[in-house]
């Protein structure tokens, strides 16, 4: 019977209550379905063993002999069952059971086949509760060479006695319809190109291989699969999008651009950024609308590229709008780009949810009519009043706080899509790049300009606070301003307002406030955290940004979009409660002028492997990239800005981007070449494809969420 059609009830092992469950737990509706929950570890049972040949306790063993004895021994709830069992060496070991006695049928002088987990204890091998098969035909020893399959089963589904037992026996009885064959998914002339398992002996293997190698083969074509046609949809979106798209031709260099290059450019800039500006230019003046991201680690100057794209749009006859997610960085573009800009005659103007209603209608009336050139701003630029005469480039800053539909409210304000650039300092893992962001083209800022030292990083314990203090002094009297970055505002509390009770408290900002203020009575000191109002946190930022306080005690609010030069130390409490990427984006607030700065990671004496892995990998290096990789293996792809995000919009049932970056270049690459011959999968050799990807647009990937 074809086991794409057969009802998960009518399996063997299954039945109507099973199959309910299965389907609420594990969304299995067929047998095919069923096959595709992959198991995730396996045991080696290939090798029979002798009891005097067992070495490793941590090694599952089996092996065959005969019960020569069984005693119950106890009674009540220390009541246990010991069988001594000989092997074909007369060797013996004790086999122990604690629980379910009763249900324990035994025979002596039978053949048994023993597998479990041995410990030694003086000099003698037991087994607890281990799994015994009566031995009655040589096929038996056959049957069991080989690696057998693990299932992860839900607490629901265990309270059902369906756990990975009953999961693999009910796998197994579907070997034998299996093993006439699935149809398909991938055509023979691929399969062949990439030396790739068909899906009948990738799916048998992926369960019941008989070697390692057998096992690799069938997980490398599954991954390929899954990958491959995640790569395929994003890169025909990408591709069809491209040559349906018409976009304003910019292929003018102008006036205004060389006079600011020529004359008001700020610093030379690095061979990184002119790259940059090439390949954005070539796709300004293509004729399709861009989509690209730009990936720059913290301080790479992101916005002096952002600025020299905008002049290329006036040059052209176009508008620019930049979008931030705060206002407090939407003030910081509009400060550095207006100073930049001064005595050139572009005009530039900010439109935020603070501008007053006078401001805003003055500035929409000269929006419209074209007297402005770049306007930047926040969400306050989504909203439909806001209308461009030309609006030819977007630009989008730390893009992933904007959703798709509110990215979508700005390419509607005209006839045409402008171009649009998205940008990002928190680096994005090249496997993830090509999968989440994989429609958009990538350009990567992978260098400092010059002068700009590294940050220098310490990691410290609590216990070094009297020797951080002074340090904190002698940089004040330096001249230089400090951050001191919490992980909370307050500690928790019970209902009558008492602290709770925990085992290990955190630093909380509100008691770190008062202990800096009494250790600095000299000094002016701000608080910034997320419940204050923001007109009042703007103005405690401000202060500071202004070298009107010398502190700045805060939480994860001036992680993004924070630029105060004079600012040289940036100190995180509790540095062990923040992912790598979250904790590279704080260290980013400073190392942003001449002078040399320093992060100092403070955390408490007892740290787990993880945790000290990550304070470890901060001290080596400020490569961004290298940190997100490292992030993206200690934390996984759906946790990389510190706080649990989303995840994917699409469900990975056997690859990884963590370990399979590899697969995942061979199967985009496989996805390209398909693409580059058919661009829209039309040709008759191709409907596989097309029949594929239907398929799985019904199912859990949400190709929507991918821009």
């Amino acid at each position: 019977m074809d086991l794409r059609y057969k009802d998960i009830t009518y399996c063997k092992g299954v039945g109507a209550k099973r199959a309910e469950l299965l389907k609420k737990e594990l969304n299995i509706q067929s047998a095919l379905d069923l096959l595709y929950v992959f198991p995730y570890k396996y045991i080696d049972r290939s090798q029979f063993y002798l009891i005097r040949d067992i070495q490793n306790e941590e090694t599952y063993v089996q092996i065959v002999g005969t019960i020569t004895d069984i005693q119950t021994i106890g009674t009540g709830k220390g009541q246990r069952l010991v069988a001594h069992f000989r092997d074909k060496m007369a060797d013996e070991m004790e086999l122990l059971w604690f629980q379910g006695i009763k249900y324990v049928q035994l025979e002596r002088n039978v053949p048994y086949i023993v597998f479990g987990k041995p410990s030694c204890f003086n000099h003698t091998f037991s087994i607890i509760h281990p799994e015994m098969e009566r031995l009655t035909s040589p096929e038996q020893l056959r049957a069991k060479k080989g690696l057998e399959p693990h299932y992860n089963t839900s607490e629901k589904m265990k309270g059902h006695a369906l756990n990975d037992k009953a999961m693999r026996t009910i796998i197994q009885g579907l070997m034998p319809d299996l093993r006439e064959g699935v149809p398909d998914t991938l055509p023979q002339a691929l399969r062949e190109k990439y030396h790739l398992f068909d899906l009948t002996s990738a799916l048998i293997n992926i369960h019941f291989p008989q070697n390692q190698q057998q096992m690799q083969k069938a997980r490398e074509r599954l991954k390929f699969e899954e990958l491959f046609y995640i790569q395929l949809q994003i890169l025909k979106q990408a591709k069809l999008h491209s040559l349906k798209s018409e976009g304003y031709r910019m292929p003018v260099v102008g006036k205004t651009f060389h006079d600011f290059y020529q004359n008001k450019l700020p610093f030379a800039l690095t061979n990184a950024q002119k790259r940059v500006i090439r390949e954005i230019h070539e796709d300004m003046k293509s004729g399709h609308q861009m989509n690209r991201l730009l990936q720059g680690d913290v301080g790479s100057g992101k916005t002096l590229v952002a600025l020299l794209c905008s002049l290329l749009a006036k040059d052209n006859g176009y508008q620019t709008c930049i979008m931030a997610p705060t206002e407090i960085l939407a003030n910081q573009h509009l400060e550095t780009i207006s100073s930049m800009l001064d005595g050139t005659g572009v005009r530039v103007e900010l439109l935020t949810g603070s501008t007053t209603t006078k401001q805003r209608n003055t500035l929409l009336t000269d929006l419209i009519q074209g007297d402005i050139d770049i306007l930047i701003g926040t969400h306050a630029l989504l909203e439909d009043r806001v209308q461009f005469s030309n609006l030819g480039l977007v630009i989008v800053d730390e893009q992933h706080r904007f959703g798709v539909a509110q990215r979508a409210k700005l390419w509607a304000k005209n006839v045409h899509s402008p171009h649009v650039l998205v940008m990002t300092a928190t680096p994005i893992p090249r496997t993830l790049a090509m999968t989440v962001y994989g429609d958009l083209s990538v350009s990567v800022i992978d260098e400092l300009p010059p002068g700009r030292k590294p940050v220098y990083t310490l990691h410290y314990s609590n216990l070094r606070r009297e020797q951080i203090d002074n340090f904190i002094q002698q940089q004040i009297q330096r001249g230089r301003q400090i951050y001191i970055v919490f992980p909370l505002i307050e500690q928790q509390k019970d209902k009558n307002g008492n602290p709770k009770p925990v085992d290990k408290p955190l630093a909380d900002l509100e008691n770190g406030f008062e202990r800096i203020c009494r250790r600095f009575p000299e000094y002016n000191i701000s608080m910034v955290h997320g419940k204050m109002k923001p007109k009042e946190k703007d103005m405690h930022m401000q202060l500071f940004a202004e070298g009107k306080t010398q502190i700045l005690v805060a939480t994860t609010v001036i992680e993004v979009g924070v630029n105060v030069p004079n600012a040289s130390v940036m100190i995180i409490e509790n540095a062990e409660r923040f992912g790598l990427s979250q904790l590279h984006q704080l260290r980013g607030r400073v190392g942003r002028g001449a002078e040399q700065s320093y992060c100092i990671l403070l955390t408490g004496l007892e740290l787990s492997k993880d945790t000290r892995k990550r304070m470890n990998i901060m001290v080596e290096t400020n490569d961004g990239f290298r940190i997100a990789e490292a992030d993206m293996q200690l934390r996984g792809p759906g946790d990389l800005e510190g706080t649990q995000q989303s995840g994917l919009p699409f469900e990975l049932k056997i690859a990884s981007l963590v370990s399979d970056g590899q697969i995942l270049e061979l199967a985009r690459k496989a996805a390209q070449e398909i693409l580059e011959d058919d661009p829209e999968l039309s040709k008759p050799e191709n409907r596989m494809y097309v029949n594929q990807l239907n398929k799985l647009k019904q199912q859990t990937i949400n190709w929507s969420e991918i821009s």
